[in-house]
């Protein structure tokens, strides 16, 4: 049953790409012209490009000095913020889960110094941060490129999950935080760059 999830879900995220891509500009420019069809690798990698270009913009959006603003600081009436993540340790959580879920696609080994999902503690600064959370992004990549149709509903190394499922938990967890980290931007009147320009 979970298999068939999988397939549903693939199926479903390629008839999507495919759809998009046919009604752009550039698509109906070029619909007489040679397309490269659409694999499993070249749709997951998408959707890690789209989720990974929201949170490094929302993680850039966040000043410096702000950076360790937590919602526990404002003591809102009501609120139980007590102890939850800051705005830094909410991105070094995203890169740190990016490791810990991709890397059994790539093979690749969590680096030593990722010891739980609230990342490295040596990472303090803004510009530190951003590179390791880049650096996830780029392992997300590396995890799309490995999966093909005859692979993606295989389990890798010691998982329960399949290929497909990891890949795309990645994507899932990633947007969780995102949504959370847009919430952080607002309480400091930011408006998260995706909703620039746009009604609020």
């Amino acid at each position: 049953m979970k298999r068939m999830r999988s397939f549903l879900l693939l199926a479903a995220l390629i008839f999507a790409v495919g759809a998009t891509a046919a009604n752009s500009p550039q698509g109906q420019q070029t619909q007489g012209a040679q397309q490269p069809s659409p694999t499993v690798a070249s749709v997951v990698d998408r959707e890690i490009s789209a989720i990974e270009n929201l949170i490094l913009s929302a993680a850039e959006a966040m000043p410096e000095d702000k950076f360790n603003f937590s919602p526990e600081s404002l003591n809102i009436p009501g609120g139980d913020y007590k102890g939850v993540r800051t705005f830094a340790v909410q991105v070094k959580h995203i890169a740190s889960s990016n490791y810990f879920i991709w890397s059994p696609l790539t093979g690749d080994k969590v680096p030593e110094n990722i010891k739980d999902g609230n990342g490295p503690a040596e990472l303090k600064s803004k510009a530190d941060i951003i590179k390791f959370l880049k650096d996830s992004f780029a392992l997300g990549h590396k995890a799309a490129a490995t999966l093909t149709t005859e692979n993606m509903l295989q389990t890798p190394g010691s998982s329960k999950s399949t290929r497909l499922r990891l890949a795309n938990f990645g994507v899932a967890h990633a947007y969780d935080h995102y949504g959370q980290m847009v919430e952080y931007l607002r309480m400091n009147g930011i408006v998260p760059p995706a909703s620039r320009g746009k009604s609020d």
